[in-house]
């Protein structure tokens, strides 16, 4: 299994209409061999620097799943509106992917 994760550090204030984005988007994950799930996670919000911090969380039968799809035309299409909401974003997402090693 492969864990994959973007860090989002979103301007205060911008929080609901980030979780709107989400929640609206016209997502066909569910169609991508090796795809299993997916979360938005909110986290704490960082006063003192002006953000709330956000996780995209995806989980893949493989690393090499993940990245057939961050190669495809179903990618292209999940991310094109992605430069539309810039205001909302405190600097790039974060990504980091994990290998399972051990888990129950």
């Amino acid at each position: 299994m492969y864990f994959a994760m973007n860090r989002f550090r979103i301007a205060i204030g911008y929080e609901a209409a980030f979780e709107d984005v989400w929640k609206n988007r016209d997502s066909s994950l569910a169609e991508v061999p090796g795809f299993r799930e997916f979360r938005l996670l909110r986290g704490d919000t960082v006063a003192d620097e002006g953000y709330t911090l956000f996780v995209s969380s995806s989980i893949w039968d493989s690393r090499e799943a993940f990245s057939d799809w961050t190669k495809s035309e179903n990618f292209r299409a999940a991310h094109k509106s992605a430069a539309d909401n810039r205001a909302m974003y405190l600097g790039p997402p974060k990504f980091e992917g994990f290998s399972v090693v051990e888990g129950a």
